[in-house]
């Protein structure tokens, strides 16, 4: 491996950790705000199952990622840049407090840095067909699942008396559902990274093309994501958790516990979807069974349209990432 694969490999594994600090409020927000668990344990809990997610999802979202684009489209420069585009977005998303998805601006950025490179083209339509309708698909799912749970539980328990007992046990069951919804992150986002540096170890042959991703690739994008995770990224926490509706444990509960069956569902089926989505939706979700007044809209707004500027935004920072290696030789 030369130094320019193992610094691009270095940039790939920065990008999972910026990931993990960014998308931590997806994680956390819900058993913060509920206070099920003090903001220094939840990131704790949330980067143990972040990591402990290589030993249950195999590899079929990298998969994915690593065939956005046709093989031998993106060189050294390419993978490079469009790494560089979506981690800036991360970063201007972030200072705005906005939770968009990682995914998203990851995806845009090897469309953006492909299409500097050799034209439109070079991208997978059937692949980006596949991302785009569940862009659409995993709030909305969020939102079903989350408003199907939280009715379940006030059928079940709408004569049930003792209202401090009935909340340590869902506090309690926060704790389980938390936990599924970090394994669920996890499997799906850090197998984003594990594609990317697939396809740049396939692009120099040092991989033969339909390998499996190795085993320290894994490793290393799982242990990434969970010190990203660790970190946290407050300012996202404090969006999620608190100002798009107000959370109990049960609603918590409810919300992480949709939100982890969609992704593990689409996780195992090797889709790459946005966990900010699905929760955001999710929280939304509970918050309509009590009123739709109950989701500040106008903040739910905000969040959707940082969510359509994504995968636009990453687009034109990867392209105009590119530039300066327009002409050169890898």
């Amino acid at each position: 491996m030369t130094i320019t694969i193992a610094l691009i490999v270095l940039v790939a594994l920065s990008f999972d950790f910026f990931n993990g600090f960014h998308d931590a409020a997806n994680s956390i927000a819900t058993v913060v705000s509920t206070r099920v668990l003090t903001p220094r344990q939840a990131v704790a809990w949330a980067a143990f199952f972040n990591f402990a997610a290589f030993l249950i999802f195999g590899t079929k979202v990298a998969d994915t990622i690593s065939n956005v684009v046709h093989p031998g489209t993106l060189t050294n420069a390419g993978i490079f840049a469009a790494l560089v585009g979506a981690i800036l977005w991360d970063i201007v998303t972030w200072i705005l407090g906005l939770p968009t998805s990682s995914s998203h601006a990851l995806v845009g950025g090897l469309a953006g840095a492909a299409v500097a490179t050799a034209g439109w083209e070079t991208l997978v339509a059937s692949e980006y067909q596949k991302i785009f309708v569940f862009i659409v698909l995993s709030p909305i799912v969020g939102i079903l699942l989350a408003f199907t749970f939280m009715t379940g539980v006030f059928w079940l328990f709408h004569r049930y008396r003792k209202v401090e007992k009935l909340n340590r046990g869902f506090r309690r069951g926060q704790l389980v559902s938390a936990a599924a919804f970090s394994l669920g992150h996890g499997g799906n986002d850090a197998q984003k990274t594990m594609g990317v540096i697939l396809a740049l170890l396939i692009a120099n042959g040092l991989l033969a093309k339909g390998s499996d991703v190795p085993l320290w690739v894994v490793l290393s994008a799982h242990a990434a994501i969970a010190l990203g995770t660790l970190f946290g990224g407050w300012r996202i926490v404090h969006t999620m958790g608190s100002k798009i509706t107000k959370l109990q444990p049960v609603g918590g509960m409810c919300a992480e516990s949709a939100a982890a069956t969609a992704i593990w569902g689409v996780t195992l089926a090797g889709i790459p979807v946005s966990t900010t989505h699905t929760i955001a939706g999710a929280i939304v979700g509970v918050g309509t069974t009590q009123r739709l007044s109950a989701v500040r809209w106008g903040v739910a707004g905000r969040v959707v349209w940082a969510w359509v500027l994504t995968i636009p935004g990453a687009f034109v920072m990867a392209w105009i990432a590119y530039l300066p290696f327009k002409g050169l030789v890898r």
